[in-house]
């Protein structure tokens, strides 16, 4: 997706300028935002194919702007940021973010990050037209765990008949699990298969992901009974 839109959230002028300028010599077009609220307003409009977000932004900050437009969106966002604590990492993907990088940092990393990103949007993008283009002449593949069904074809969940809208990154988590169902996954298989080796958020990612889907099909998310936490391992899925 050489010609994919981005939009560039930062209020500092010297690296608005560099990325814009790196990021258009990949052949993208750039639009950007220097304040939060401007950020969701762009957002809204001109419906952009990945976000580069700062978390320091004037208005309203990274995390608000990232938190208000996953309810409204499942546009791909990287976050940037000069704090480097742990919490702040975590507090970005909680809200939404599907990568975090940290100031300062390599414009190849970066070039790198938002290439694997958008390669991503692409494929299931294919997927999705070919599953559309096919379904009239298919069966709709379906994997089902008691009253937990997961249609592939439709990227839909439900539990007793109702419909949970999952991210993209917890519907395939979820496959993941139910595909390699009873056994256990630790969380660096989960992060590399799911996520993707380019991936650097932290092996936090698939807890926070977890925890989300078990808010979702689980009856008693306090007290799972599909996701089984492995202690010191990661986890196995139990339908």
């Amino acid at each position: 997706m050489s010609n994919a839109k981005i939009l560039l959230v930062e209020d500092e002028p010297s690296l608005i300028e560099t990325l814009d300028y790196s990021l258009r010599r990949q052949g993208y077009e750039v639009i950007t935002a220097t304040d939060g609220r401007k950020a969701l307003g762009v957002a809204r409009q001109q419906q952009p194919d990945l976000i580069v977000l700062d978390v320091m932004l004037p208005g309203l900050d990274g995390f608000e702007v990232c938190r208000i437009l996953r309810q409204e969106m499942n546009v791909p966002i990287i976050m940037l940021t000069a704090r480097t604590e742990e919490v702040d990492k975590v507090v970005g993907l909680e809200v939404g973010a599907d990568d975090y990088l940290t100031k300062p940092f390599s414009m190849r990393e970066l070039l790198a990050r938002v290439k694997a990103m958008l390669r991503r949007v692409r494929i299931d993008r294919e997927e999705a037209a070919t599953n559309t283009a096919t379904a009239p002449n298919l069966v709709t593949e379906r994997m089902v765990f008691g009253d937990l069904v997961i249609d592939l074809s439709r990227r839909e969940v439900t539990t007793q008949g109702s419909v949970h809208h999952l991210k993209p990154k917890e519907f395939d988590l979820l496959v993941f699990l139910a595909r390699n169902r009873g056994i256990v996954l630790s969380r660096d298989l989960i992060l590399e298969r799911v996520w993707g080796w380019e991936f650097d958020g932290g092996s936090r990612t698939v807890d926070v992901h977890v925890r989300w889907l078990r808010e979702k099909i689980e009856a008693e998310p306090s007290e799972p009974q599909r996701i089984i936490t492995v202690r010191s391992i990661g986890y196995r899925f139990e339908g």
